[in-house]
């Protein structure tokens, strides 16, 4: 089951990465990750604003030591010390596969799940493990099923 996170006064901002990771029980440094269709409230030194892989590590610690809000961004989980060719970038912004209705895999090749934020105003969790899942909806009750949230893709009109 894919989740979203949105309409909750239950986060202060959706997309801060710490606080999704910590709710999901996930630990960045046991996967390593490609970050695409980044959009940040500033970019901190050592981090681009391009898509990139990064360690799980290095993820760990950008996000420990930075209050960095994600506004747009996929997170894509892969086994450490894999880099799966990207023949396509995962992206967020306009992605219909969000909002169809079914129940999306990971864009990256070989990713085993997914974290993209949404404009500042959502999280979205694809394919997430079941004890991730359950601990994120355990820690953030307003959490919803992606399919039953699925709205068309670009109504940002309808979206807030």
């Amino acid at each position: 089951m894919n989740l979203i996170l949105e309409k909750t006064d239950q986060v202060r901002f959706f997309t801060d990465m710490r606080k999704v990771f910590a709710a999901a029980e996930i630990a960045p440094q046991d996967y390593d990750w490609y970050v695409s269709d980044i959009e940040t409230n500033f970019t901190p030194e050592g981090f681009g604003a391009g898509d990139q892989w990064m360690l799980g590590e290095e993820l760990a610690s950008l996000i420990s030591t930075h209050d960095i809000q994600f506004i747009w961004a996929v997170f894509s989980a892969v086994p450490k010390g894999s880099r799966p060719t990207v023949s396509e970038r995962p992206y967020v912004e306009g992605n219909p596969d969000y909002w169809n209705g079914r129940d999306s895999a990971p864009q990256l090749n070989g990713a085993l799940f997914e974290i993209a934020c949404w404009d500042s105003s959502a999280t979205i969790l694809i394919n997430l493990p079941k004890h991730a899942q359950r601990a994120f909806l355990a820690q953030y009750s307003d959490t919803q099923a992606l399919i039953k949230a699925a709205r068309p893709c670009g109504d940002k009109a309808n979206f807030r």
